[in-house]
């Protein structure tokens, strides 16, 4: 082998855990590792940690890592079912999705070639939105620990498809991480669900089409999967993921908003109950409303009004005003914040239902109704923020007005000089006689038999009407408004609507439902866009067609309760020849087996196999070292080469077992590959020959690794390979086509089994050195 014919150790390095999975970044120097502990670590290739991503939940394993190509965003797959998306530059989790089920794997697919994939329809003024829409303010009152994992931005960059597939067979695809294109069940395409178990699914290199590497009772498959709406919608479904994506993070900006609105009302009743709601609390309920009146329009106090006014004119002004700051806080949240969000998700709503309109193209992913119901909801979602937004208004000159009468009344109590600017007007005195009257409304939910028994002495006091602010708290609650909001008789438009109740049926107009809170119509309008986008998910879904069948080989049957440990064999890899336009899936189909196969997408239909065994063959050199040997993982190094560590199966006394790690040349060994047409039903096992690595020309170069190596990691384009050892607890990096002149440990068949121990961490043995 030219390109790839030696390695140089970089380091070792003893982890202070187990190390159960890891993967390389393609373009830059990182590499990501998941722990036992659940947590995922991101270092570079001189040690450097980069960032640690603690576990998501107690006693939660990390099943899978994947690097989204030329990316620093990482994709994790849990054993809880969550798939989280990391970002190794900002350190942070971007999104984040829930499953009911285990993951068995979760990866990013290769960027998705827009010029290559637009076909007839052009997307042209890509995030156009930017030149009408302001930009949204950042929420700086929210606490970033307090978001979720739903609650974050979506990923940017290359498009591409994010593929999850659970334990149980269920695959979903998700286009840029945020629409959900398609799902497919893989137990019902199989005759053996009792003995089933899925290895590995992929996306072929056009998009059209899924592998999925599975067992079948007791047989290895490949079922090749063809779907017509991916073939055909894929540059209507890059444009309506785009605006999945700003949709979703529209609505992770509203929940944001309608956190720190909460937070901000909580801090307006915590200035309340300081003074004026523990008087109000202290008063039977009706008193607090006549004694106010009285003092307002007559003049006199009551006792305990003098008692409650006997705060300081600066007291009352320092409650006054932390009370008016926080209603401002509140005021800049609807009208800014909350607001804006509005307006921007009708404004992306309102471009879904222009592209529901250009059938040719969308037919099969936007359905025209569902979207312009979307937007209805949309529109009600906005009338309800202006009315809160008015309620709010109504609320801050209420309480400013009120506490200015306070105020005057503590000034002229006291025989203090009362400024000019305090004198209400009339038209102020009429509006303070009606907050007053209001701030206690009458209860009628008592029938005319109730009013005439005394009430008991055990009976629970009416619930409290705190200064009228439930007027807007009750927006903040999942219930239906107690005080919904009145009629504005200078509101034409509401007159008419009242008038003409057809017009609140008519779908031309947005509904405005004056009982629901600002809560519940959010939530109204999110499940009417959550229903926009189930019809591409049940478009793709429906259009998985099982294509071929092919039968790799035997297995062992599945014996109840036996292990992974016990019957796992079958490790695999997959690789997109861009240069051949062929997909590339190495397996293992027994310890000692291994299978290539190269999917031409050309339209030809061909299929070669390569079928090799690690046992020596019958005209195979004879080196007992490397014979007698196991597969332990394989994966692509490039498009013409395979890596592959393997352990020794038996180990003579008093020696330790070892491993090997085999660079195989993929070129060297087409000349032994067979091929076949793809089918209905394509049965490999019958229709190839085994041939021994050891008897493939210039095919193998082995290396010799100390100990028994569990898990192997590479890179073609970083040029990297890391192999861990020490029941996954030793972490080792090689540099790989290193040049001859700077080679230390060429791989050769006489390589060395032993590696150099300099950088491993201190209190590791020492152990022999190669000969030179």
């Amino acid at each position: 082998m030219s390109q790839t014919s030696s390695m140089k150790l970089l380091g070792a390095r003893n982890m202070s855990c187990i190390v159960e999975r890891m993967e390389w970044n393609n373009k830059m120097d990182l590499i990501a590792y998941g722990t036992e502990k659940g947590e995922v670590v991101i270092q570079r290739l001189n040690w450097q940690k980069i960032v640690t991503f603690p576990t998501p939940g107690e006693d939660v394993r990390v099943r899978s890592l994947s690097w989204q190509m030329d990316e620093t965003l990482l994709a994790v797959g849990y054993s809880n079912g969550k798939v989280a998306l990391l970002d190794a530059e900002s350190e942070t989790i971007i999104s984040g999705l829930i499953y009911e089920d285990d993951i068995k794997k979760v990866y990013f697919s290769k960027a998705i070639n827009a010029q290559e994939n637009l076909g007839t329809y052009t997307c042209n003024a890509k995030d156009k939105h930017r030149r009408f829409l302001p930009k949204l303010q950042p929420l700086t009152n929210i606490d970033p620990c307090l978001k979720t994992l739903d609650q974050k931005s979506f990923p940017k960059g290359s498009p591409c498809f994010l593929v999850v597939i659970m334990r149980s067979g269920k695959v979903h695809l998700l286009l840029l991480g945020a629409l959900q294109a398609g799902s497919i069940d893989l137990t019902q395409h199989i005759l053996h669900p009792e003995q089933f178990d899925v290895y590995d699914v992929r996306l072929n290199g056009d998009f059209n089409a899924i592998y999925a590497l599975l067992r079948d009772g007791q047989e290895l498959k490949m079922l090749h999967f063809h779907n017509q709406v991916l073939q055909e919608c894929m540059a209507p479904m890059l444009e309506l993921a785009t605006h999945c994506a700003h949709i979703l993070e529209t609505k992770n900006y509203i929940n944001d908003t309608q956190q720190c609105l909460t937070e901000a009302w909580e801090t307006v009743q915590l200035e309340m109950d300081n003074k004026l709601t523990k008087y109000a609390n202290s008063q039977p309920y009706g008193l607090i409303s006549a004694h106010f009146l009285e003092l307002h329009v007559f003049g006199f106090a009551t006792l305990e009004v003098e008692e409650f006014l006997t705060l300081s004119e600066k007291g009352f002004k320092k409650v006054a005003n932390s009370v008016d700051l926080s209603l401002s806080n509140l005021q800049g949240l609807v009208f800014k914040q909350l607001n804006g969000s509005a307006v921007n998700m009708f404004y992306f709503l309102n471009t879904i239902a222009g592209f529901g309109r250009m059938s040719h193209f969308f037919e099969s992913l936007i359905s025209p109704d569902v979207a312009n119901e979307a937007m209805r909801a949309c529109g009600a979602f906005v009338l309800k923020v202006h009315e809160l937004q008015r309620t709010i208004d109504t609320l801050v000159y209420d309480m400013k007005l009120f506490h200015a009468w306070m105020i005057f009344t503590i000034l002229r109590l006291s025989h203090q000089e009362i400024p000019d600017d305090l004198v209400l007007t009339e038209e102020e005195n009429i509006a303070m006689a009606d907050f007053l009257c209001s701030m206690e409304p009458e209860l009628d939910d008592r029938s005319d038999d109730e009013d005439d028994v005394e009430p008991l002495s055990d009976t629970p006091p009416p619930a409290r009407s705190k200064f009228n602010l439930e007027r807007v708290g009750q927006y903040l609650d999942n219930a239906y408004l107690t005080q919904p909001y009145t009629r504005d008789p200078s509101q034409l438009w509401e007159e008419m609507v009242a008038e003409n109740e057809c017009l609140n049926d008519c779908k031309l107009f947005v509904p405005h439902d004056k009982n629901l809170s600002l809560v519940q119509q959010r939530d109204k309008m999110f499940n009417a866009i959550d229903a926009v986008f189930h019809k591409p998910t049940e478009s793709i879904s429906g259009s998985f067609k099982l294509s071929s069948a092919v039968i790799c080989n035997d297995l062992p049957p599945m014996e109840p309760g036996e292990g992974l440990e016990d019957r796992e064999f079958v490790t695999c890899s997959y690789y997109v020849n861009e240069a051949s336009r062929s997909d590339m899936l190495a397996c293992t189909i027994s310890w000692q087996e291994a299978m290539i196969l190269e999917v031409s997408r050309a339209g030809d239909g061909l299929v070669r196999c390569t079928r090799i065994q690690l046992e020596p063959g019958m005209f195979s050199p004879a080196h007992e070292d490397f014979y007698n040997l196991r597969f332990v993982d394989l994966q692509f190094y490039n498009e013409s080469s395979l890596s592959i560590l393997a352990q020794s199966t038996s180990a003579v006394s008093g020696m330790r077992p070892h491993s090997f790690f085999i660079q195989f040349s993929l070129s060297a060994a087409r000349n032994q590959c067979t091929q076949h047409q793809m089918g209905p039903l394509v049965k490999l096992k019958d229709a190839t020959v085994t041939h021994s690595i050891h008897d493939v020309v210039d095919g193998a170069a082995f290396k010799g690794l100390d100990g028994l190596c569990d898990m192997l990691a590479v890179s073609g384009s970083r040029k990297v390979a890391t192999v861990l050892s020490d029941r996954k607890r030793k972490m080792t990096i090689f540099e790989m086509e290193i040049e001859e002149e700077e080679d230390d440990t060429e791989m050769s068949q006489a390589s060395f089994l032993e590696i150099s121990k300099e950088s491993v961490l201190a209190g590791v043995a020492d152990s022999e050195k190669p000969e030179a």
